[in-house]
């Protein structure tokens, strides 16, 4: 955990100062070895456990990130062999702090055309890979984390009820890492200029959230059949306090139908909807059959909203207790099957070179 104190002593900054900008306090920082997929792959897991799922009946794993561990192969891909997620599919998709609510459309779509039963939707992102530690005005701002769901099919009316997707790539100039990619490739020379890290326009991604936000918001709510009266909770991105604030007053909206968890975890881009969900669920806020808005914006420039009427699965304890050990088990299994088969591949690979060798008399 990085406190504010913990910046103020390596930057011309306070407590105080990032506090009253932002109402950040603290946040969580990956530990040394770990990255984008090992954090989603505890998230995925906990919200197995939560809805007592089997991983083997996942039809699709969807991590939203733009930190992943490589530029290939995807997380996702990474987290369905942990998982021991055999059928699954899996892909990242990259929009930035709107990731998740996109992915999270995605996965709705998917059930709804028929084609998958059971997709699990990832926010993840390790920003403090990405964050130049130096600059004052992004480093006091990000932490790493990590959400997830399940999306099942059901006859019953709950799950996404609407989303909408939005973006205006007119702006991506304001929130980027400008190398990296194919356009400007890694070289000591953007090493040395700092250009791997995280450069943002601050001034004016603030007004364009607090523009987008509370427009999102009224939109999928009245997409949904929702007067905002309806609606019980909206779970912003969390990028900065003073946005969500902006966007309450906006809506006229208490702030207490807001949740607000930007002071414990900074800014985790894609994870920050899903943390907050599963926060408030978790805490009792969220109950069965209430009407939240989840609302993202970010990079890209990009936007996204879902209204979901919330439903909570509460498995028989005895039959959870058993499923819990079998899962265990199949983590288990997965592990020593990911060893196996690269130990497999890499034996393959070395007896191939041997045998071109004496075949060419090398």
């Amino acid at each position: 955990m990085v406190t504010n104190d913990d910046h103020a002593a390596v930057l011309d900054t306070s407590d105080a100062w990032i506090v009253e900008r932002t109402g950040i306090r603290q946040r969580h920082i990956a530990a040394d070895g770990q990255a984008t997929a090992s954090l989603a792959l505890g998230a995925a897991r906990a919200a197995l456990e939560r809805a007592d799922a089997d991983p083997r009946d996942l039809d699709l794993i969807i991590v939203a990130t733009m930190t992943p561990d490589h530029p290939m192969p995807a997380a996702a891909c990474q987290v369905q062999n942990a998982l021991g997620a055999a059928r699954a599919g899996a892909f990242d998709l990259n929009a930035g702090c709107s990731g998740f609510v996109y992915a999270l459309a995605m996965g709705q779509a998917a059930i709804e055309a028929g084609s998958y039963r059971s997709v699990l939707v990832i926010g993840a992102d390790t920003m403090s890979a990405v964050v130049n530690w130096q600059d004052r005005a992004t480093a006091v701002l990000f932490g790493d984390g990590a959400g997830a769901v399940l999306l099942r099919a059901t006859d019953e009316e709950h799950g996404v009820l609407a989303s909408l997707l939005g973006a205006d790539g007119a702006g991506d100039e304001l929130l980027m890492i400008p190398a990296g990619g194919s356009a400007q490739r890694a070289s000591p020379e953007t090493v040395a200029a700092g250009l791997h890290t995280l450069q943002m326009n601050g001034r004016q991604v603030y007004r364009f959230a607090a523009r987008v936000l509370p427009e999102a918001a009224e939109a999928v709510a009245r997409d949904a059949g929702l007067s905002l009266d309806d609606v019980d909770w909206i779970i912003p991105h969390q990028a900065n306090a003073r946005i969500i604030e902006a966007a309450a007053q906006r809506l006229q909206m208490p702030l207490e139908r807001f949740v607000i968890n930007v002071d414990a975890y900074g800014n985790t881009s894609a994870a920050s909807v899903p943390i907050a969900l599963c926060e408030a669920a978790d805490d009792g806020r969220l109950q069965p059959g209430q009407h939240v808005v989840l609302v993202g914006f970010g990079a890209g420039l990009t936007w996204a909203a879902a209204a979901v009427r919330w439903a909570a699965v509460k498995p028989e304890v005895q039959r959870a207790t058993l499923h819990r050990l079998w899962r265990e088990l199949l983590y288990r299994w997965a592990g020593l099957r990911t060893g196996l088969v690269r130990g497999i591949n890499r034996l393959v690979g070395r007896l191939s070179t041997l045998w071109r060798r004496r075949k060419h008399g090398e």
